[in-house]
């Protein structure tokens, strides 16, 4: 049997030491872990913080103001006199001459051009002469009615005078038709007369169309004729000249955009420029919108006539007008940008104002854990809101934001008409001279309209 040293340790002393041993070595390993963790989560959260700190959100106001707000169509077209009338002839033959010239003032019936008239009154002179002849041929009618009927009286008092012996009766019946024929003869000479008559008339008035004469009191627009020229009227009559009666007043005619005219009626008020006075604004009135619809390149216009005045002759037929009608108007007014409607604060933000939105917005901040945990990509970059559409007309309830001791706060509006830039507001709880939010930008970013991103 073998003597063991009592001062050798045993195997159970030998083991129990190294489970000593392994026990201190593995708590001071999670000690390191735990305090390299901290470490790690403390410089995790400063520098998520600077960095959030150095992102912090500016916001552009704009005060709210009571003003004129108008809503308005425009349409182009072109400017036409109120009456314009184009001079022809309805006679075929060679100009004598010509009397006038574009831009003349004429009066009516004064003489613009002439025909060259020796056909015209040798047809006269014909004319004349046949009813002279026609005339004459009257006369004659009538001394052989009178003649006839003579020898008709003599004949039937003889045969009174005879008792029936003389003369023959046959000699009697060829007396009375002797006479009728003597009295139709007199019926057709005077019709002859008549119809000698109205040729002459014809021939007097194509001599008087000869003449080109003004029918009203105007302005020569345009010249068409020369001394000399030859003009045919066998199929329509040409046009020599036109006329438009008065300049002082216009008329203008433009084009309206189907998508405009239920907004465009008689009566309303427009304003109109001219490329060849430039920044000068001209005032009309509406007086007609046509029912019929015209086409031109797929594009559905309807024609809406303006009254203009011209008195200092400005303007002239023919130029091409720019029109703005105003459709829809209110004074005094609380209006507020649209970019203010379309406005939404962004999730991302810094301290108390990060709070208000993220509250308003529905999300709530995890403290230190929830930035140190992981997120799914995309998730840490804020979200852009979209944009609101404008509203042109109609009473609906919006929202906007107004800055209250530098945090965004929102109101509920309601709208009214805009023009597009600015927006009436009807109701609700925004107040004159409140500012309101109209865009936003961190440091480093561009200001941002419409929600940051």
């Amino acid at each position: 049997m073998t003597m063991m040293n009592p001062t050798t340790p045993s195997v159970e002393e030998v083991l129990k030491q190294k489970q000593t041993r392994g026990k201190r070595r593995s708590w001071k390993g999670w000690l390191a872990s735990l305090v390299l963790l901290a470490v790690a989560g403390g410089a995790g959260w400063y520098y998520l913080n600077s960095s959030s700190s150095s992102s912090q959100q500016t916001f552009q106001t704009q005060v709210a103001k009571r003003g004129n707000l108008s809503v308005t169509v425009t349409a182009t077209g072109n400017l036409q006199p109120l009456n314009q009338v184009d001079i022809g002839t309805e006679l075929s033959g060679t100009v004598d001459a010509v009397l006038v010239d574009t831009n003349d003032p004429v009066k009516k019936g004064q003489e613009l051009a002439r025909l060259n008239t020796t056909q015209l009154n040798d047809t006269i002179t014909k004319s004349k002469a046949s009813l002279a002849s026609a005339d004459a041929r009257v006369k004659q009618s009538a001394a052989t009615v009178k003649e006839a009927r003579t020898n008709l009286n003599r004949l039937r008092q003889l045969y009174q005078s005879s008792g029936g012996k003389l003369p023959a009766k046959s000699e009697l019946d060829s007396a009375a038709a002797t006479l009728e024929r003597a009295q139709a003869d007199e019926a057709v000479a005077k019709t002859s007369v008549t119809s000698a008559k109205a040729e002459l008339r014809s021939a007097e008035t194509n001599l008087g169309k000869a003449i080109i004469t003004s029918p009203i009191d105007g302005v020569v627009l345009n010249r068409s004729v020369e001394p000399g020229q030859t003009v045919a009227a066998s199929l329509s009559a040409p046009t020599l000249f036109t006329l438009a009666e008065d300049l002082a007043k216009m008329e203008l005619e433009v084009g309206v955009d189907e998508a405009d005219v239920g907004q465009v009626k008689d009566g309303q008020q427009a304003e109109f420029t001219v490329d060849a006075w430039p920044g000068r604004k001209y005032p009309a009135t509406i007086t007609r919108v046509s029912l019929g619809s015209t086409q031109a390149d797929n594009v559905v216009s309807y024609l809406t006539t303006l009254a203009v005045e011209n008195a200092d002759l400005t303007l002239r037929p023919g130029m091409t007008a720019t029109a703005t009608i105003s459709t829809e108007s209110r004074e005094n007014a609380l209006l507020v940008p649209n970019a203010a409607l379309r406005f939404t604060p962004s999730f991302r933000s810094n301290g108390a104002n990060g709070s208000a939105t993220s509250a308003a917005n529905g999300q709530n901040d995890g403290g230190i854990l929830s930035k140190l945990m992981p997120r799914p990509p995309g998730m840490g970059r804020p979200r852009t809101q979209p944009s609101k559409p404008e509203v042109s007309v109609g009473n609906s309830e919006q929202r906007v934001w107004v800055l209250e001791n530098g945090h965004p706060r929102p109101l509920k509006v309601k709208t009214g008409i805009t023009d597009g830039k600015m927006t009436e507001i009807v109701s609700g709880e925004l107040q004159p001279d409140m500012p309101v939010i109209i865009g936003s930008s961190s440091v480093g970013e561009p200001a941002n309209g419409g929600g940051s991103r």
